[in-house]
């Protein structure tokens, strides 16, 4: 039976995209991805592949004239948050013959088979994930208890119901800033575990392992090379924050999580090798692609403010960033 999941990003988050999707298929064979392309240069090159697992979807497709009015007032961002609900919207309406959908970020990387997490949902409407914030970070759910990294409906009357309510909210409102109970596409989920009985809260703990929970658990390595979180094979992590440079360095993360605790390197190194397959791959089809990379030099300017910026306006600062 193929798994249905559907994800969106533009060139700049390709090779992210890819090294996504190439390690979801590994785990999970009979995935199929339906890519919501941001541009043209995106489309270009998904079709030049020409994989098997891979349908893409060109953005003006699936850009209602309510959308395009929405995009007037929206940021680059808030805009791809938009459309976090339209894109399964769109999936389903167009391909009747898909019963569960699944919309992922396009920074994760999968380490193990999803299996568990899709035992887990087993017939339930809708799934969902919490950030799972470790304990000094928990006044930030005040922005969103859940994380869309991982959300699934199902094709019956309450899946659907909340998937065409979500489309609704995001279109009305959906900004980079807390206002009135909303932030982006993430704070309408609140409510979802009260107003649906069949949404189904994901708690395997190899699941949604991220930046902002990683310093509470406990990761762990067999002989083979299978990461482990608190006993539990570690299944994706979403990797916020992580930018490829462009003198073929990494830049992991923030102090404003490592100065507390280390990022967990075994985690980090399989989401490097990844990332370097997927560009070296891109560049069979587009020699001299760098789209993503940024210049070391922001970077080293970055970690100075680190450094040397007072801890208390950092964290003012950081509050604004959506994880």
């Amino acid at each position: 039976m193929t798994n249905y999941f559907c994800t969106l990003f533009d060139s700049g988050y390709l090779i992210k995209g890819m090294a996504m999707m190439e390690s979801l298929v590994e785990w999970c064979p009979d995935a199929h991805i339906f890519v919501l392309c941001m541009d043209q240069k995106t489309q270009e090159i998904l079709t030049a592949f020409n994989r098997s697992y891979i349908t893409c979807i060109a953005l003006a497709d699936i850009e209602t004239p309510e959308l395009l009015e929405a995009k007037k007032s929206r940021g680059v961002a808030e805009y791809c948050w938009t459309l976090s609900p339209c894109l399964p919207t769109y999936v389903l309406q167009h391909h009747p013959e898909i019963d569960f959908i699944t919309y992922l970020d396009s920074d994760l990387l999968f380490y193990s088979p999803i299996r568990p997490i899709l035992d887990e949902i087993g017939d339930r409407s809708i799934a969902i994930i919490e950030h799972r914030f470790a304990p000094r970070l928990q006044d930030r759910e005040v922005n969103g208890r859940f994380c869309v990294e991982w959300v699934s409906f199902r094709r019956d009357e309450e899946g659907m119901r909340c998937l065409s309510r979500w489309r609704e909210q995001c279109i009305e409102w959906c900004y980079y800033r807390l206002e009135d109970g909303k932030m982006g596409d993430q704070k309408y989920l609140d409510e979802w575990p009260v107003l649906y009985p069949k949404c189904h809260i994901i708690a395997h703990p190899g699941a949604g392992i991220a930046p902002w929970n990683y310093e509470k658990l406990r990761f762990t390595e067999d002989s083979s090379g299978q990461i482990f979180v608190d006993g539990a094979p570690l299944i994706f992590y979403h990797f916020h924050q992580f930018q490829l440079l462009a003198d073929g360095d990494f830049d992991r993360l923030s102090a404003f999580y490592t100065s507390v605790c280390r990022e967990p390197d075994p985690v980090y190194a399989a989401y490097e090798a990844a990332l370097m397959r997927a560009l070296s791959e891109i560049r069979t089809i587009s020699p001299g692609f760098s789209g993503g990379l940024r210049e070391a030099g922001a970077v080293a300017r970055r970690r100075w403010a680190q450094r040397y910026i007072p801890f208390g306006v950092k964290r003012v600062l950081h509050r604004l960033l959506r994880y």
